[in-house]
């Protein structure tokens, strides 16, 4: 059988590593890899152009087009990126907040409503702080630069303020005090300088995302893996064989963080840290499939259709291709 060549967009994930150089190949798939420093590059040119046959997708972007029937990619369980979004919450440090809870009634940026990122750290600030999302002004707006827009439609409960600001940027509200907070997936660019105006809401993040994840279960996911729609009703294996190709490559990187022999990263103690997060997470750091999963995407799937990124309620099998549920129950 002829190989089918598909281009990948992705990011220069060390877990992917092994698909990007051939190490690893899927069975029956020639890949043609592109990567991006930006993921967001990629999910502008895939979700309005169609760009890549396989890419990283924000989870955000495609839940909201899942649930309007848009979304020209189907889904399979691979997250390239996942990280805790606690930390992404910044305030002015003279601001006077000092806890999650004084931000009932503020006023709070955020780059785009339907940002994974934002979605998460509203989610948790509602349902583990207890925060009404509807007593916030929410302002949409570039984090360092304006004119950043909404990138798609949504259905925004009654209640929920966001009012779009096209002349200015976040940072710079916050620096002026014309918001309370600003909620994004990147540090403010004048914190990244050494501004120390700007600092977290929660200086400890990690162990305030460790408690979290220990009495929720919700282990963010920023980033699924999607094919293209036409490329899967043609060829509907190839969801299994790339989804079994990533689960390699992402194993095998796991099997090189605990090397003691020799550095195969550049940082110290890596060796304890990795033993340290496996007695909180288990075995496998980084799990892939719905199940080990399901309790992070049910709840990002309830934020999101509490907060009107999805336009009705999502269920997780809608989202990822059929034979890879199957997969990973057996």
């Amino acid at each position: 059988m002829q190989k089918l060549n598909l281009s990948l967009a992705i990011g220069a994930y060390d877990h992917v590593r092994d698909l990007l150089d051939g190490t690893i190949r899927p069975d029956g798939i020639e890949l043609n890899p592109m990567i991006y420093d930006h993921p967001s590059r990629i999910f502008h040119r895939a979700t309005n152009f169609g760009d890549f046959d396989i890419c990283e997708l924000s989870f955000g972007r495609q839940i909201s087009l899942v649930s309007r029937g848009l979304n020209e990619m189907i889904a399979i369980p691979v997250f390239p990126s996942r990280m805790g979004r606690i930390s992404g919450f910044y305030i002015h440090a003279d601001s006077g907040i000092t806890s999650p809870a004084d931000l009932a009634g503020k006023r709070i940026g955020v780059p785009e409503w339907a940002m994974t990122a934002t979605i998460f750290g509203r989610g948790w600030l509602a349902e583990h702080i207890g925060v009404d999302l509807a007593s916030i002004d929410w302002i949409q707006a570039g984090s360092d630069a304006p004119g950043r827009r909404e990138p798609v439609g949504l259905d925004l409960p009654e209640g929920i303020k966001l009012c779009a600001v096209t002349d200015r940027s976040l940072t710079e509200m916050l620096l002026s005090g014309d918001i309370d907070c600003l909620l994004s997936a990147q540090e403010p660019k004048p914190m990244r300088e050494g501004d120390k105006r700007i600092v977290r809401l929660v200086p400890d993040f990690q162990s305030a995302e460790r408690e979290y994840y220990a009495a929720t279960g919700i282990y963010p996911i920023m980033h699924l893996l999607a094919i293209r729609k036409s490329i899967y009703e043609a060829h509907p294996w190839v969801a299994v064989n790339l989804f079994e190709a990533f689960s390699a490559a992402k194993n095998a990187a796991l099997s090189r963080l605990p090397r003691v022999n020799h550095s195969i990263y550049p940082v110290p103690w890596i060796q304890d840290y990795v033993a340290d997060l496996k007695t909180l997470f288990g075995e496998d750091l980084w799990p892939y499939g719905l199940e080990p999963n399901r309790p992070t995407i049910e709840a990002f799937l309830r934020f999101g259709a509490d907060q009107g990124v999805c336009h009705h309620q999502v269920e997780p099998e809608e989202m990822f291709a059929r034979q890879t549920l199957d997969l990973a129950k057996s």
